[in-house]
């Protein structure tokens, strides 16, 4: 789905999180950032996801990562998913979809036979440059931290 590979440079981003707070790429600079999309808050898949990297949580930051998802949810559906289920880190409520185009992550998607556009699960690793380093397209929600961290 998306063209971004690895050795580009990620695009640079402006949205908000849960909180409303602004959050820009630039605010990652000079650490690794694992940017993870996911298609709805609180649905089964993107919860076991979101609960994999939360219980792995100290093991990226010892490595030197921040974690940070996104989803085109709401910040009110954010907060009730971080509070749910504990989460650590910051979800960005990406409504009119800026990010998640800009990453390359939504477009037709088939489930159960139906068509439809939504985001594809997809992780980008950004090291300390902004630059791309890795990207996992066949993400496995329950063993996603093992992806990333190998």
């Amino acid at each position: 789905m998306t063209t971004l590979k690895i050795g580009d440079k990620a695009p640079n981003f402006t949205s908000v999180d849960e909180k409303g707070n602004t959050v820009k790429l630039e605010d990652y600079e000079g650490k690794k950032l694992v940017l993870f999309f996911y298609p709805k808050a609180s649905t089964p898949g993107c919860t076991a996801e979101a609960c994999d990297l939360r219980d792995n949580y100290q093991s990226f930051l010892a490595k030197g990562y921040d974690v940070l998802g996104v989803s085109a949810d709401s910040a009110k559906r954010q907060q009730n998913f971080i509070t749910k289920n504990e989460l650590p880190f910051p979800l960005l409520a990406d409504e009119d979809k800026t990010v998640i185009s800009a990453f390359g992550v939504w477009g037709p998607k088939k489930f159960m036979g139906r068509e439809y556009d939504g985001i594809h699960r997809t992780t980008f690793v950004i090291d300390e440059k902004g630059i791309i380093e890795d990207v996992i397209s066949k993400v496995k929600t329950k063993e996603h931290a093992k992806q990333i961290l190998g």
